[in-house]
């Protein structure tokens, strides 16, 4: 069975088959699924699907393009929100320079005050990075984020760079960009790491494998990935699957009663 660490299920492309989809995953090899927020809608969209499906969990923070309007009075929201026995972490946070839709500087500020709320609630963090390797990299280390540890979400920097990330304690969110042909850099970097420290992801309704890529990617696609995984490292897909499944549930311990 999948665990399916990062998904976002309460966009509008799942909108004309939403539970229909997330009731027969089980019986398409999916186990459990985590429910990443984005913006504040998604942050609300994702409370109402983790207690209407017992397994979907879910993540509260606000991703990077849109954190320009974000207040104390939103992190209030955030932090009672992700109270709930079901939110595993504060998630997606992090720095984007390839959209930059809001300055650069206000993007550190929110990154480092939703690393301050996971370290408050004693919850790991997932991260967003993209074209923002150096910046993530010293945000993480003034914040201290090796104490609150999360996930590196849809990592897509260099083999060397996973180095700088693991010495903080992070693991690295792989998905549908290592069966792409042009996803080189995802696939050494999955050569370079340990399997202890890889968690499998989605991004639904983003990025789905081969060879489904360019429709909408679901959860059970992932055994697309783990076939790449495995054969990358030279293992059985089921050991793929169970290392990741227990990795998931060790980066969030909150998953770590189920199953």
């Amino acid at each position: 069975m999948i665990i399916d660490t990062h998904a976002h299920y309460d966009d509008e492309k799942f909108d004309g088959d939403r539970d229909v989809l997330l009731t027969g995953f089980r019986e398409r090899g999916v186990e459990l699924v985590i429910n990443a927020a984005a913006d504040l809608d998604g942050c609300r969209n994702t409370m109402e699907l983790i207690n209407k499906y017992d397994f979907v969990y879910g993540m509260q923070g606000v991703h990077p393009d849109d954190v320009g309007a974000l207040t104390e009075e939103d992190m209030t929201f955030l932090r009672e929100n992700a109270k709930h026995p079901k939110v595993v972490a504060i998630g997606e946070i992090g720095l984007d320079y390839y959209w930059d839709k809001a300055e650069r500087d206000v993007q550190k500020y929110w990154f480092k005050r939703q690393i301050d709320l996971a370290r408050e609630l004693k919850l790991p963090v997932c991260i967003h990075s993209r074209e923002a390797a150096a910046d993530t990299l010293e945000v993480l280390k003034e914040a201290n984020a090796q104490e609150v540890g999360g996930v590196m979400h849809c990592y897509s920097y260099s083999a060397e760079m996973t180095e700088e990330y693991r010495k903080l304690g992070f693991y690295f969110g792989i998905g549908g960009v290592v069966t792409f042909k042009n996803g080189r850099k995802c696939k050494e970097s999955v050569a370079k790491l340990p399997l202890e420290c890889i968690v499998l992801e989605t991004d639904a309704p983003y990025l789905a494998p081969e060879p489904f890529r360019g429709k909408r990617n679901e959860s059970p696609y992932i055994q697309y990935v783990v076939q790449m995984i495995a054969s990358i490292k030279g293992v059985t897909e089921e050991e793929v699957m169970r290392q990741t499944s227990e990795n998931a549930r060790r980066v969030y311990p909150k998953l770590a009663s189920i199953g």
